[in-house]
């Protein structure tokens, strides 16, 4: 009797969601997302329509990279990322270790006081569970609140000084912290656990044994939610198997 094999993940256990940018005025005039990091996910777009631009910040500097249909851009961990919507800007969105960002690799820009305390931070993170009016304005405030602090970090970046990036990057440490032992467990379970499969199927191939590719099978999946407030935009997520379910981040 042919054994069953458990659900097969993306390739290389990455996450996997469709964004289409925020088109609301910040402060600063730019329309566009809530600025954030991640700690331990590179995080990769490809543009599928329209132009925009990402807005980075690495201890290296302030940089704009502009994006259009079949544009690729990835940032590695501690890039603090702002999705910029000019004209249509819909990207899909590939996230390293799908299950981390899932379970909150993420940290908003917020200025210092909100970092440091974590209540207060989760309360500002935080969307409504009900889609509608309320959940807008609430993705709204977090866009808000995020663009005030990360405007505090370019300013200083563009005058020379890397301090107040360095010490936000201390900030999203401490506020996660918590959470690193669940990471692990996901990581090992999803991307390790890829990784290692693969260097089963070589040991087994080297040896002449062929019998995994009779485990051989297709997945699919459909968007199981459209719209939701995202960190950069509009999302449509899915549940993937062998995944987690998805966080409502990007």
């Amino acid at each position: 009797m042919r054994r069953t094999p458990p659900p097969a993940p993306l390739p290389g256990a990455v996450g996997l969601s469709h964004v289409s940018a925020y088109d609301w005025e910040a402060a600063d005039g730019v329309c566009g997302g809530s600025p954030h990091l991640h700690l331990v996910c590179t995080e990769a777009y490809v543009v599928t329509a329209g132009r925009g631009a990402v807005q980075t910040l690495t201890p290296d500097g302030h940089r704009e990279t502009d994006l259009a249909a079949g544009s690729v851009v990835w940032f590695t961990p501690g890039t603090v990322h702002r999705m910029v919507q000019r004209d249509g800007l819909r990207v899909t969105v590939l996230m390293q270790n799908s299950g981390l960002p899932e379970a909150g690799d993420a940290v908003f820009t917020f200025p210092p006081a909100v970092l440091a305390d974590p209540e207060r931070y989760a309360a500002a993170a935080s969307l409504p569970a009900k889609e509608g009016p309320e959940a807008e304005e609430a993705a709204r405030r977090r866009r808000d609140l995020a663009v005030e602090g990360y405007l505090v970090l370019r300013d200083a970046l563009r005058q020379g000084d890397a301090g107040p990036l360095l010490e936000f990057h201390r900030a999203a440490a401490r506020l996660v912290a918590p959470r690193v032992p669940a990471w692990e467990r996901r990581w090992r379970a999803g991307a390790l656990a890829a990784a290692e499969r693969t260097g089963a199927h070589l040991a087994a191939l080297a040896a002449g044994d062929a019998a995994h590719l009779a485990e051989a099978r297709v997945e699919s999946a459909t968007p199981t939610r459209h719209g939701g407030y995202g960190m950069c935009g509009r999302r449509e997520e899915y549940e993937i198997p062998g995944a987690t379910l998805p966080y409502h981040g990007e």
